[in-house]
């Protein structure tokens, strides 16, 4: 099986080649990291500490490790993590965010790859976030002695789906899991249903709502407030994570508030970076004065109307600055993006009807009144304009949203007292 999958990869390395080679000459991804990827040439781990390799897909991930790290760190001193991504928007940020872990490309699913890279990192423990099921990685893990763990696991319909097609597959991944420690019962139960040891499966909530902040004068929101030079009273609405058309939706709302509201400003954070300039070019059209963020010292801090975001990491501290928040990712088929962060700061939240990735988030929301559904342009310009002209309605919302993040807060901790048991001391021996 390990080598027929090598096939079977390669095949659909062949089939995207074009795509990728497009990519990597507009958008300048999947050019670095082949060393890793492909042989397995990852960071050579010296000594002998216990040692969790912990992997996060992309920028989402990667920020939900931080609250893992934070305690393992403080409750594990001795213990050492090393972090691996996919992206290289995931790796930029989590080499900014965890100066003191070695950070890599983690290697893609060939058995000579993953062999290579287990050699050389020797991990008593591989912790995914999330759901990343790569047979021969969990396979080379588990050859070496080394416990695998899903930590915030989470499994959609449409992932369920897939997995169910293939389920003698499945379980044999699964059954090689020692804990899931899922998000809610319902992902719990499509773990079990397709094959997962129910002793392995655990519900402790979202991490996420752990890794949220929820007070708006922390260092990291004050300093971009500064930044951006914003007077005290201005109205601020924030779209993040957005895609194509959000942007344009976002403008088009301030716009309409603006002959009423003079002083609101509109703060975009695109979703993906290489969509940066593309969101330039519409507000250069927008004939509104804007600017970047990533020029905001030089031009002096001068407030215009309009700021694109267009630097990575940052979405989680503007948060803090808004008074509406837009999350992007929910108009198209992205399945909506985390709208915990915003709901944190007690914003006014509102979005998109495609929020399938999050539903229980919004779920959640949605039964406390804590956050709004906007089904097109036209919605989002009303509830903008319902905010700011009944503030007590905004404040209200804001501060429902607040409550249920910190009432759901306490996953890590949870998550923790589980992994914990199953790091040994010293390496476990490798299985045959």
């Amino acid at each position: 099986m390990p080598y027929l999958l090598n096939v079977v990869y390669l095949i659909l390395i062949l089939c995207f080649s074009p795509y990728l080679a497009y990519a990597a000459v507009r958008y300048g991804k999947y050019r670095d990291g082949w060393g890793p990827k492909c042989f397995g040439l990852v960071p050579r781990r010296a000594g002998n500490r216990p040692c969790l390799w912990l992997h996060a897909v992309s920028v989402g991930e990667v920020n939900l490790l931080q609250p893992i790290l934070s305690q393992l760190g403080q409750e594990h001193p001795a213990w050492e993590c090393v972090i691996s991504t996919t992206t290289r928007t995931g790796l930029a940020l989590a080499r900014k965010k965890y100066a003191g872990c070695q950070v890599f490309y983690c290697p893609l699913d060939f058995t000579w790859s993953v062999r290579h890279a287990i050699l050389r990192i020797r991990p008593s423990m591989l912790v995914l976030a999330e759901l990343e099921l790569w047979p021969n990685l969990i396979r080379a893990a588990r050859q070496h002695g080394a416990r695998v763990a899903i930590v915030n696991a989470r499994l959609s319909d449409k992932s369920y789906r897939g997995y169910r097609r293939i389920r003698p597959l499945t379980r044999r991944i699964l059954e090689q899991v020692d804990l899931i420690a899922a998000q809610d019962e319902t992902y719990a139960a499509r773990f079990r249903a397709l094959g997962a040891p129910a002793a392995a499966v655990h519900v402790t909530g979202s991490i996420k709502f752990d890794g949220a902040q929820t007070e708006r004068d922390n260092p990291a929101t004050l300093r971009l407030r500064e930044v951006w030079r914003l007077p005290p009273d201005a109205f601020i609405l924030l779209a993040g994570s957005t895609q194509e058309p959000e942007e344009r939706m976002a403008i088009s709302a301030l716009r309409a508030i603006l002959p009423q509201y003079p002083d609101a400003r509109l703060i975009v954070v695109p979703r993906h970076p290489e969509r940066f300039e593309e969101v330039a070019r519409l507000l250069d059209q927008s004939g509104l004065a804007w600017q970047r963020r990533s020029r905001c010292e030089e031009a002096g801090g001068e407030t215009t109307h309009i700021l694109l975001v267009d630097v990575v990491g940052e979405l989680g501290a503007w948060w803090g600055i808004a008074d509406v928040g837009f999350v992007g990712g929910s108009m198209g088929r992205r399945g909506g993006q985390n709208m915990i962060e915003p709901a944190g700061y007690g914003v006014a939240v509102c979005f998109g009807p495609n929020t399938w990735n999050f539903r229980d988030v919004v779920q959640q929301l949605l039964q406390r009144e804590a956050a709004v559904v906007v089904q097109d342009e036209p919605e989002l310009i009303a509830f903008v304009r319902r905010c700011l002209d009944d503030p007590a309605y905004a404040r209200e919302l804001g501060t429902r949203a607040r409550s249920l993040v910190l009432e759901q807060q306490g996953a890590t901790r949870r998550t923790i007292n589980l992994l914990a048991p199953l790091v040994s001391p010293e390496p476990a021996p490798p299985q045959p």
